[in-house]
């Protein structure tokens, strides 16, 4: 592995970590020649899993992708990127898991929200106006009186 700081070849592990049900291993390294440390992630590339659109397109799934979507709903809220990489991490095990080559974007947005609505109510609508292309403030107003009922329902249990 080469140094990203000064682009030497020789690098040692330090510590190795596996992480995500063995899905990914996580490197700690330093290099001799310039005594910097980084981390690496080493992932299991498996069979290529095909996202189906609405319109009937078909893409490769992407973590990177779905990883931007979650930052920018998560953005300038109190949500650590540990909480976003969480979500992504689980969303694409789900994903992994399923028996079938195809996915459905509807499945993956449904999935997302679900993980959105239990961390943060203003990063789930962010989200969620996206996903579910809201095109007027009523259906705004709709999914945040959805989200209060929600609220009110969990108080009165926990009373």
């Amino acid at each position: 592995m080469k140094c990203p700081y000064c682009k030497s070849d020789d690098t040692r592990v330090i510590e190795t970590r596996e992480i995500d049900n063995n899905y990914e291993i996580r490197r700690r390294r330093e290099c001799p020649t310039c005594s910097r440390r980084f981390t690496t992630r080493e992932k299991l590339e498996g069979v290529v899993k095909m996202v189906v659109k609405n319109d009937g397109r078909r893409e490769e799934f992407s973590s990177q992708k779905l990883r931007h979507g979650l930052q920018r709903a998560c953005e300038k809220r109190p949500i650590s990127a540990e909480a976003i990489e969480s979500i992504v991490s689980g969303v694409e095990q789900e994903v992994f898991l399923l028996p079938q080559k195809e996915v459905d974007s509807r499945f993956l947005g449904k999935m997302v929200m679900e993980a959105l609505k239990r961390l943060d109510d203003v990063a789930y609508i962010r989200f969620a106006s996206v996903y579910k292309q809201f095109k007027d403030v009523t259906e705004f107003a709709v999914e945040i009186e959805n989200i209060k009922k929600g609220r009110g329902k969990e108080r009165s249990r926990q009373v």
